[in-house]
């Protein structure tokens, strides 16, 4: 099964979109009011929305509770960050935008490389 994110603009922005998509695909249940500040880039162009969801996806998943433990979460983020990049050229919203890149489609390509990232790296 190929699980696609769901992001319809003027419904959940683009980080929420994640959380609920990763939410409905995956049986989980993430507050997707975590999101709720971060689309916009953070509200001002900064670190895509649905690329914080994703790393908050990678963190409430992958996360360690305490300093003794390896830092997993970490490592998947940078990952997905190296992979966006590597397609876009930046993470930054701003950036994305000056370039025509929709927030649908960095929603949807975000989405699939988080689904990626966990699936190879499932315990």
């Amino acid at each position: 099964m190929n699980k696609k994110a769901n992001y319809i603009k003027g419904q959940l922005n683009c980080a929420e979109s994640i959380i609920d998509s990763f939410n409905k695909n995956n049986n989980t249940n993430i507050p997707v009011a975590l999101g709720s500040g971060m689309g916009s880039g953070v509200t001002i162009g900064s670190l895509c929305g649905a690329i914080n969801a994703a790393v908050l996806v990678i963190g409430y998943l992958k996360g360690r509770e305490n300093h003794l433990e390896e830092n997993k979460a970490k490592v998947l983020s940078n990952q997905l960050l190296k992979e966006i990049k590597l397609k876009y050229g930046s993470e930054l919203c701003i950036s994305l935008k000056k370039s025509e890149i929709s927030c649908h489609e960095i929603v949807d390509f975000t989405y699939e490389k988080l689904e990626n990232i966990l699936n190879e790296n499932k315990e």
